[in-house]
């Protein structure tokens, strides 16, 4: 007995790059601006409100990126 299998292969179209392309840089810009809204969000609070949180200084950043890229 013989299968035959036959797969399409789906080409994409100037269009539909240049919409993923757009996909790409809206989620990036999104991305970004959770990361800017924390570390401006963080860096309002007083020493003694950080500190009461368990957090540095030094380490907004890396809690920012967190925030908005994941570990």
């Amino acid at each position: 007995m013989a299968y035959v299998n036959s797969t399409r292969i789906a080409r994409k179209g100037l269009l539909d790059r240049v919409v993923l392309l757009k996909e790409t840089i809206t989620t990036a810009i999104q991305t970004r601006r959770v990361y800017t809204r924390t570390v401006a969000e963080l860096n309002a609070l007083t020493d003694r409100e950080l500190s009461d949180l368990g957090i540095s200084r030094l380490a907004i950043a890396d809690i920012a990126r967190e925030a908005a890229y994941g570990k």
